[in-house]
């Protein structure tokens, strides 16, 4: 089974109306090239998915979107809502279960008809369900073992500012952003400060993500020394020039090359001379060293999360494009089971590992979304990124 790192675009979000949700999903299961049939079972899936936030759902949102390996474009769709839950997960799941007087075939079928799916809820918490779709016999070139679905290491999730109006047929512009990539051992990332106790840490290969329902694997699909870089970004103020700032952020994340993540937030800086500018924060993940690189300026919060222990990575002050102190890389320890969360201003720090509620067991998408649906404000753009293997 091989990581995959997904891209997204096209990110659509339903929230104060859910009626829209299943027509644009048919419009970009069409722009990506899916058959007739296959569109048709996305929709019908992203129907589902609004008629039960409807009937149920307290502030229910969908957010919809393309995603992207280098080689196959899918669809996927989040689901969010504050309550009331479920308190019998597996007991919704199967058909004829119902509290609406419906036939009850509502999530057992949309999970069928998905390549991946995902469902965290807890009673009186609300609930989060991803499901992806992919063409019809693609899978198999994203499986390395039959039936071990593979799953993304990183996820991201970016929301527009509340009542931010529509650019033409298109989204909302949104000043927030992420990105990540895969990073060979060809350039040395800075090592651990004299002392520092990462610095014997036991040498553990990098496994492939794997779903949480599947077994762990001892398949070392990066390799021994490999490392996942990631990047996420918070264009000053909102709207489409801190769009503008944050695209071009990402666009020099992804062709800076193999760099510590204090060399990448220079590159970034100088390439966004003449923007408004973005608080950045980067992370280089080393699961063989068991540690984190980290380097962020500006308003953004970075942490290390265990169901138990939320460990903040310091930013400095400044913005990358405009004025900021020579940047600094500092190394954390990666604790076995451990997490890694950025997100930018537009959620609260105030989150903590107790009201995560088990959701850690979960895929980085389902993590993003529970904490961007607890901890989001409606007042600004706001972006979340989820970093979590088996390391």
């Amino acid at each position: 089974m091989s990581v995959v790192l997904l891209e997204s675009e096209d990110v659509a979000w339903f929230r104060d109306s859910l009626i829209g949700a299943r027509g644009a999903a048919s419009r970009l299961a069409a722009r990506i090239g899916l058959s007739e049939h296959r569109a048709g079972e996305v929709a019908l899936a992203v129907s589902e998915a609004a008629s039960n936030l409807a009937k149920h759902a307290v502030a229910g949102a969908i957010v919809l979107r393309i995603v992207r390996t280098p080689q196959i474009a899918g669809i996927e769709f989040l689901a969010l809502d504050h309550g009331p839950g479920m308190a019998d997960v597996a007991a919704s799941m199967r058909d004829g279960r119902s509290t609406t007087g419906t036939l009850g075939i509502g999530l057992g079928m949309v999970a069928r008809l998905a390549d991946t799916f995902d469902l965290h809820s807890a009673a009186g918490q609300g609930t989060v369900m991803l499901a992806r779709f992919w063409p019809r016999g693609a899978t198999s070139r994203l499986r390395g073992t039959p039936g071990e679905p593979s799953e993304s290491v990183v996820a991201g999730v970016t929301r527009p500012i509340s009542g931010a109006m529509p650019r033409g047929n298109g989204p909302p512009a949104c000043g927030d952003g992420w990105a990540a990539r895969r990073d060979d051992t060809g350039t040395e990332a800075p090592g651990p400060a004299p002392g520092d106790p990462t610095a014997d840490a036991r040498v553990r290969a990098l496994a492939p993500a794997i779903p949480w329902s599947a077994p762990a694997s001892a398949s070392t699909a990066l390799g021994t020394g490999a490392a996942v870089t990631v990047m996420l970004c918070d264009g000053l103020g909102h709207g489409p020039l801190a769009e503008t700032a944050s695209r071009a952020a990402i666009r020099a994340f992804h062709t800076g090359g193999n760099r510590s993540p204090e060399e990448t937030v220079q590159t970034i800086h100088r390439a966004l001379a003449g923007t408004r500018g973005v608080a950045v924060a980067v992370a280089r993940i080393e699961p063989d060293r068991a540690r984190v690189l980290f380097c962020g300026v500006g308003d953004t919060a970075a942490a290390i999360v265990t169901p138990t222990t939320k460990t903040s990575l310091p930013s400095q002050p400044g913005i990358a494009g405009h004025r900021m102190r020579t940047p600094r890389t500092t190394t954390h320890p990666l604790p076995t089971g451990s997490a890694l969360v950025m997100h930018s201003d537009g959620l609260t720090q105030r989150w903590n590992p107790e009201s995560l509620h088990g959701v850690l067991r979960h895929s980085p998408t389902v993590i993003a979304g529970h904490l961007l649906r607890g901890a989001g404000k409606h007042h600004d753009d706001a972006s979340i990124l989820v970093a979590k293997g088996p390391w």
